[in-house]
This record gives C-alpha cells, sequence and structure tokens, in this order.
C-alpha cells in the first residue's frame, strides 16, 4: 500500500465517523432526510475545508475530490436509513445515541486532527511548529464546531469534557514523530490512538478544564435578586 493510499483510506475513515456522528444529531434534532445529508457532509467536510482555507488551498480539496462528499453522502442516507427501520423510537434510546455521537466524534477528532497536521507538513510548513499543529487542531475540531452551530447547540469544545486538548495532543504528537522518522504507520496510528483515547477517557470520567461555576451561580443570585 502506497503512502498516499494509506492516507486516503485513513481520511475515508474519518469522513464516514464524522459523518456518522453528524447524522445522529440530525436525527435527534428532527430534520428530513436532506437535513440529516446536510449536516453529516458539513460535519465530515468542515475541518478539511478550513484546513485547506488556513494552508491557503483553494479551491478546498472537497470540491475537487468528490469522493470524500460521495462518501458522506451515502454514510448519512445509511444512517437514516438504519434509524428509520429501528424498532424503538429515538427518545428511548437517547443515551445510546448520545454515545454513538462521543464515539464516532472522538475516531473522527484523531483522525482530523492527525490529517490537519500531514498536510500542512506536506505543503511546506514543517519548520513552522505552531502553524502545523493549529492547522491539525482546527480540522480536528472544525467539524464538529460547525455541527452544532447549525443544530443550535453550544459547540461541546467550548464548555464539554476535553476536546480540542485531545487534538492538540494528538497533533503534536503527530509532528514531532514525524520529524523524529519514526515511520508512517507507527506516528499516524500513535497520534489518532492518542487522541481518542484521551477523548474517551475524559466523557468517561468527565474530565474538562476548570469552570466558573461559583461565578456563574453568584451572578444568577444577583440576577434573581
Amino acid at each position: 500500500m502506497s503512502f498516499g493510499t494509506g492516507f486516503l483510506i485513513i481520511e475515508l475513515i474519518g469522513i464516514i465517523a464524522c459523518t456518522i456522528s453528524g447524522a445522529v444529531v440530525a436525527i435527534k434534532k428532527k430534520f428530513d432526510l436532506f437535513g440529516v445529508i446536510v449536516l453529516g457532509v458539513v460535519t465530515a467536510m468542515g475541518g478539511g475545508v478550513l484546513r485547506d482555507i488556513l494552508l491557503g488551498i483553494f479551491p478546498p480539496v472537497m470540491f475537487v475530490k468528490p469522493i470524500y462528499a460521495v462518501f458522506a453522502c451515502i454514510t448519512s442516507i445509511v444512517v437514516f436509513i438504519i434509524m428509520a427501520v429501528a424498532t424503538v423510537e429515538v427518545e428511548e434510546k437517547k443515551e445510546m445515541l448520545v454515545d454513538v455521537v462521543n464515539f464516532f466524534d472522538a475516531v473522527g477528532l484523531g483522525v482530523f486532527a492527525v490529517i490537519g497536521t500531514n498536510t500542512a507538513i506536506l505543503n511546506g510548513f514543517s519548520d513552522y511548529i505552531f502553524l502545523s499543529i493549529f492547522v491539525g487542531v482546527c480540522t480536528g475540531i472544525g467539524g464538529g464546531m460547525l455541527r452544532d452551530i447549525i443544530a443550535q447547540r453550544i459547540p461541546l469544545v467550548l464548555y464539554k469534557e476535553i476536546y480540542a486538548l485531545a487534538a492538540l495532543a494528538g497533533s503534536t504528537l503527530y509532528y514531532f514523530m514525524y520529524l523524529k522518522h519514526c515511520g508512517v504507520f507507527v506516528s499516524v496510528t500513535s497520534a489518532i490512538m492518542v487522541t481518542i483515547l484521551i477523548r474517551l477517557i475524559s466523557l468517561y470520567y468527565h474530565l474538562g478544564l476548570p469552570k466558573l461555576l461559583r461565578l456563574r451561580k453568584k451572578n444568577n443570585d444577583t440576577e434573581n435578586k
């Protein structure tokens, strides 16, 4: 398997994972089939479009290589059909759907954080540490943020368990492993797994960054007076 083919497969896996998370959110929000497809495609492709804009790649890859959008559309339709023929109501499986979204979101986060950093490196920015890692993080979290905005939710990255930090860890690890010539397979696999594990562990143990809950409570008390 060539270097390019390997990354194509990894990217398609990420697209499928992100599409599933977007489609399930759309179904929970009671979107119609078109809405499910749109949210699925936006979730899958949003981070990549943001990556290409940051790196000056025009037009963005998704418009040049339709295979990505086609995969996202097909995946969205399959998810819609599966949910349509399911024997239980969406509300009855709400917790399960949350777990599905979180799992596939973690997979997509890991894949696209690495893909974003790798794209920056291959486009001649390997000497710019901050740029390469920043692009990786934006690629990882971009689709999920757009998904939440369209679904009228506060983006998970702003308040939920560790999210952007997981992408930061994966992007950073991949960047330095790549520069140290650790091997493509080892570097990609390690960085993706680290990102996924950090995200899933933070979900399981409800780990996150500090919040000013006490300040919020005081503000609410003041408003009530």
